[in-house]
């Protein structure tokens, strides 16, 4: 596995940090640190980056930290610390990026089909606001139209997983060949396979609902994360960029 290098184990104590502070103070850190949907009142324009450090749990945590150590390091050694804290962190925005575009889109359609029903946006924002919902709603729009605009609104995004997802992008470009050993899967699968299907599993998942991983999982986060990845990947092989360290 190699050892951890300067900026994952870095990023690593953070992590720790965040999820030790949110064992202490609870439901404070995750509505000042969490990501929240720019039109609830507890979204901060530094949620876009502290959201990387939040996580839902030990086995969040863990996986996330494992895989940033096991991925994360070998690239640093080949980028330098400084890059690959800018690619972490460009993964990770990116990831923002796309899980709020999708929110954007499911609290659209959810707010015009109760507003064509005769309610005001007024007093849906009232209500949602609140915490609140009425059942009545589900007579208006169909259960998947009223459960993701709730859940745009209510849900916080946490954890490091877009990144991290860019990183796995990263990886396996990097080195195709490698083999990863699975703890559900026990034989061994090259990165260039193994890393396009864990995407497409999560693409699947957030565009049917149908969640093959469990949980609530904010899907198209990891997909942004693995896309905005892929597409630095490919700007910097074209340009001969990749192999150029940032100390």
């Amino acid at each position: 596995m190699g050892r951890i290098t300067d900026a994952v184990k870095h990023l690593i104590i953070l992590n720790v940090l965040f999820f030790v502070a949110t064992l202490m103070l609870g439901d404070q850190m995750y509505e000042w640190f969490s990501l929240w949907f720019p039109k609830n009142e507890h979204f901060r324009w530094w949620q876009i980056v502290s959201h990387m450090f939040m996580h839902g749990g030990f086995m969040h945590i863990l996986f996330n930290m494992y895989a940033l150590w096991i991925f994360g390091s070998p690239l640093e050694r080949m980028w330098g610390r400084n890059k690959f804290f800018f690619f972490y962190f460009s993964a990770g925005f990116g990831a923002a990026l796309l899980h709020t575009a999708v929110n954007y889109f499911y609290f659209h359609e959810g707010m015009q089909a109760l507003i064509h029903s005769g309610i005001s946006k007024a007093q849906v924002m009232e209500v949602i606001s609140s915490g609140k919902y009425s059942p009545d709603w589900y007579n208006i729009a169909s259960k998947s139209t009223i459960d993701n605009f709730l859940s745009a609104f209510n849900t916080p995004a946490v954890g490091a997983s877009g990144a991290i997802y860019g990183v796995l992008v990263a990886f396996g470009m990097s080195y195709p060949n490698s083999e990863l050993f699975l703890i559900f899967l026990p034989i061994p699968i090259k990165a260039k396979y193994f890393i396009p299907v864990l995407i497409g599993l999560d693409l699947f998942s957030g565009v049917t609902g149908f969640s093959i991983f469990g949980g609530s999982i904010a899907h198209f986060a990891h997909v942004g994360g693995a896309l905005f990845g892929f597409i630095m990947m490919w700007y910097w092989k074209k340009n001969q960029f990749n192999n150029n360290r940032w100390n």
